[in-house]
């Protein structure tokens, strides 16, 4: 064969050391190592000692109303009704209000819960029981006022679709723990999301990190029992035989898409033997049924919360749970009593189960939406709008409880009508690189090269907020 004939296909695929026996020798490596320590993408070394193993997400997306649950104004309260101070809303922007509109007062009364004396709405008379476990952070911001940029933003670290979840980077940086499940699971409860699937993406990453949808009712996955006819040993003889066809596929072209492939199909399998137990919250006890409010084949937020428990106690690394319904342009009040009937009592169930059962210490739990509510009110009667709240991406507040988070304290300001951060601010990316650390990863490290250059969770932003930390 000449020079000119020796082409990068003919180096790549047909020479005797090609890509694709280069790939197939990585996976068939990576499975030894997997039977060696027990799990297929084994856990792998962080960069320093972790305080958590896994993180639960309980993601309210809609973006809650910190003025009426966590952040308490007494003047806004005496200026109800009132037109906001021009200097205050210079060069915002909202979605869909003007920044003259009037002031709205907090709908709830607020009490002062726990030893920590952390200040909570009546609305949320449960989670005031675990107050004491708490961290809340009531200086959050971020740079996207609609909903999907900015739900991506908090997923992904972007407002646009095609970067990696949190939970895809920590499934590509800390492998799994578990053999039979997904490293990363995702929980969906109220009525959608706004950023749609691109929230649990894994983006540029291998799809193996993906995101993958449970179902709280019946099959937790689509198309996991086997149809009419096939037995179990007609379904390994059939995955052996598709496995040798997709090995040789990917000895000859080195997709590593094959590999991942080669890996769903194995994990599927074994799905069906765990997955279906894991969904039977009949299994659970009526007093932890009763904590939760959970009623077996029963979808909810309280059977996803318990779900999501038993997810890392079988050593899922991360759950994101995603309730939608907080989106209170009118009635905010009505909306809060909602949404808040729904959540509050098993948000304080998961706290209170982790740690009755020596888990929150290594499990962090997440709680916030993507932004905040406006001071002011939103009443637009082209709209049937009316006492509801617009987009604040200014200031809002998200809660952590277990993971090495520092328990019982209130972090961070608001000015007196809540517009803006006057202590301790916290931008998305912090609390990014912060859930990253308590995980035993510095996010400056957690890199992807693509499209050449390296890509990671925080961009080129982000700092530990060292004030949440034990």
């Amino acid at each position: 064969m000449s020079k000119q004939e020796i082409t990068r296909r003919h180096f790549f695929c047909e020479c005797g050391v090609g890509l694709g026996k280069v790939a197939l020798a990585s996976l068939f490596a990576g499975e030894a190592l997997a039977r060696q320590e027990g799990a297929p993408g084994a856990p792998r070394p962080t960069g320093f000692a972790p305080k958590a193993k896994a993180v639960i997400q309980l993601f309210m997306a809609g973006a809650p109303s910190q003025l009426d649950l966590f952040d308490p104004k007494p003047m806004l309260a005496r200026h109800d009704g009132q037109p906001v101070p021009a200097e205050v809303v210079k060069d915002q922007r909202y979605a869909f209000i003007r920044r003259d509109a009037q002031l709205l007062a907090p709908r709830f009364k607020f009490a002062k819960r726990g030893d920590s004396g952390a200040e909570m709405s009546e609305v949320l008379p449960n989670l005031a029981r675990v107050a004491d476990d708490l961290a809340i952070v009531r200086s959050v911001h971020t740079d996207q006022f609609n909903h999907a940029p900015a739900q991506l933003f908090m997923m992904t670290g972007s407002p646009l679709p095609g970067r990696p979840s949190l939970g895809s980077w920590l499934s590509y940086g800390l492998g799994s723990e578990s053999r039979d499940l997904p490293s990363f699971v995702v929980l969906f409860s109220g009525s959608g999301a706004s950023g749609g699937s691109a929230n649990w993406s894994s983006g540029f990453l291998s799809t193996r990190h993906q995101g993958v949808p449970f179902r709280s009712k019946g099959e937790p996955v689509l198309f996991l029992s086997n149809p009419p006819g096939v037995d179990a040993t007609c379904q390994r003889e059939t995955l052996d035989a598709v496995a040798r066809l997709n090995r040789e596929r990917l000895e000859a072209v080195g997709d590593p898409e094959i590999a991942t492939r080669i890996a769903a199909y194995e994990m599927a399998y074994r799905m069906q033997a765990s997955a279906p137990g894991l969904i039977d919250l009949a299994e659970e006890s009526k007093e932890t049924l009763a904590l939760y409010g959970a009623e077996p084949g029963k979808p909810s937020f309280a059977a996803n919360a318990l779900l999501a428990r038993r997810l890392v106690e079988r050593g899922a690394r991360s759950v994101l749970l995603f309730h939608e319904g907080w989106d209170h342009h009118s009635d905010v009040a009505g909306g809060l009593r909602g949404q808040c009937g729904q959540t509050d009592r098993a948000c304080a169930a998961l706290v209170t189960d982790l740690k009755q059962r020596g888990l929150l210490d290594e499990t962090l739990v997440v709680w916030g939406g993507e932004f905040g509510r406006t001071p002011m009110v939103e009443s637009n009667a082209a709209l049937g709008r009316a006492l509801g709240r617009d987009h604040h991406p200014q200031a809002f507040t998200m809660w952590f409880a277990g993971g090495g988070v520092k328990p019982g304290i209130t972090i961070g300001r608001t000015d007196e009508l809540g517009f803006h951060i006057v202590e301790d601010p916290v931008h998305v990316h912090d609390i990014q690189a912060t859930i990253l650390h308590l995980l035993g990863i510095d996010h400056e490290k957690l890199t992807y090269f693509y499209q050449g250059r390296n890509f990671r969770l925080t961009d080129v932003h982000g700092k530990v907020f060292r004030k949440l930390l034990a």
